[in-house]
C-alpha cells in the first residue's frame, strides 16, 4: 500500500528540521573556530608589539645616551651644530611662506 500523502509530508518535515537543526549547529561551530582563532592572532600580535616596543625603548635609551655623552665631550661644538641645524630649517620654513 503506498504511503500516504500526509506520511510523506511528515517525513519530508522531520528530514528538514533535522537539516536545520545539523546547519545551526555547524555554523555555531564554525563560528566559535573563528573567534577562537581571532583571539589567538590578537595573542600573537600583542605579543609581537610588545616585542618591537621594547626593542624601540632600548634604540631610544642608547640614543639618549649618545647624544648626552656627546654633549658632555663637546658641549660648543654640540651648541653650534644646534644653532645651525635650528637656522636652516628656520630658513627652509621661513622660505615658503613668500
Amino acid at each position: 500500500m503506498p504511503a500516504s500523502p500526509s506520511s510523506v509530508a511528515s517525513k519530508a518535515a522531520d528530514k528538514a528540521d533535522k537539516a536545520i537543526v545539523d546547519t545551526e549547529k555547524n555554523v555555531h561551530d564554525l563560528a566559535q573556530r573563528a573567534e577562537r582563532v581571532v583571539q589567538d592572532s590578537l595573542e600573537t600580535l600583542r605579543a609581537q608589539s610588545r616585542a618591537y616596543a621594547e626593542e624601540a625603548e632600548r634604540s631610544l635609551e642608547n640614543a639618549q645616551k649618545y647624544v648626552i655623552e656627546r654633549v658632555h665631550e663637546r658641549p660648543m661644538t654640540t651648541t653650534l651644530a644646534a644653532l645651525g641645524v635650528g637656522m636652516l630649517v628656520g630658513l627652509l620654513l621661513g622660505g615658503r611662506r613668500r
